[in-house]
């Protein structure tokens, strides 16, 4: 296991200059979000020129160890073929993972596993593993409903943040049977029953249980540090990402 950051800690900066400053807090490897509403890389742009953007994200002096991709098509046709440009793009760059949301909680379920198991077949084809995101707005919200999609859905990883299973709907359900599923892990400190993000060491997420959890099914894959840059938080937050990734660094 190694400590990785997500773009999104540092989403009120432009792109590069994100990618410059995690750079410069020693991170090695970055979870990238491409998300159509998001504030840095979009889909759409991916899409129109796989190889332009490539060539801009190579620019950094940092990895890449997944694709945070939120995608926003207006028909199954072309989400599909967004996801395969941006699991082209990952394949040119040597990122392992793509990892996009499920469906909305309350959506048929049968209908989910068709359509992941023809988008696991595109990342596939691309040589990426595509996992769905634990999120209390998903189908994912319920560890029950995302370990049945882990189960139809054959090559399906799941990406892990247990700040969803500290709030919503299905908070507090116990969600061990996932971690056989999971390829990939985004981390902040959280406090129930509604607040996904505070101070670390002021929630209630335990690292230590979950990394020695992950170490039993032999997990080698990043942890993303994941605390969103949020202009209400009344806390220096580059510190709280510093402090994290010192806290992970120190348990793997």
């Amino acid at each position: 296991m190694y400590v990785a950051c997500s773009s999104l800690c540092f989403q009120n900066s432009p792109l590069q200059e994100a990618l410059q400053t995690i750079g410069q807090m020693n991170f090695q490897k970055v979870d990238l979000a491409i998300h159509e509403h998001g504030p840095h890389l979009k889909p759409s742009e991916v899409l129109e020129n796989v190889n332009k953007v490539a060539a801009q994200l190579r620019k950094s002096n940092v990895g890449y160890v997944a694709f945070h991709a939120h995608i926003d098509a207006e028909t199954p046709e072309k989400y599909a073929e967004t996801l395969k440009a941006i699991c082209r793009l990952g394949r040119v760059l040597s990122v392992p993972l793509v990892n996009i949301p499920a469906s909305p909680l309350g959506s048929d379920l049968a209908e989910e596993v068709k359509r992941l198991t023809a988008l696991v077949k595109i990342a596939s084809a691309e040589g990426l593993i595509l996992t769905v995101e634990t999120d209390c707005t998903k189908l994912t919200a319920d560890p029950a409903v995302a370990l049945h999609l882990c189960q139809k859905v054959p090559k399906l990883g799941l990406t892990l943040d247990p700040s969803h299973y500290m709030v919503g709907t299905y908070a507090g359900k116990d969600y061990d049977a996932l971690y056989p599923y999971i390829a990939h892990v985004r981390l902040r400190d959280s406090l129930a029953p509604d607040q996904m993000q505070v101070p670390v060491g002021q929630g209630e997420i335990e690292y230590g249980k979950i990394i020695n959890l992950l170490a039993r099914q032999e997990y080698s894959r990043a942890l993303s540090v994941d605390i969103h840059d949020d202009s209400n938080d009344a806390y220096p937050h580059a510190q709280e990402v510093r402090k994290l990734k010192y806290l992970l660094e120190s348990m793997v």
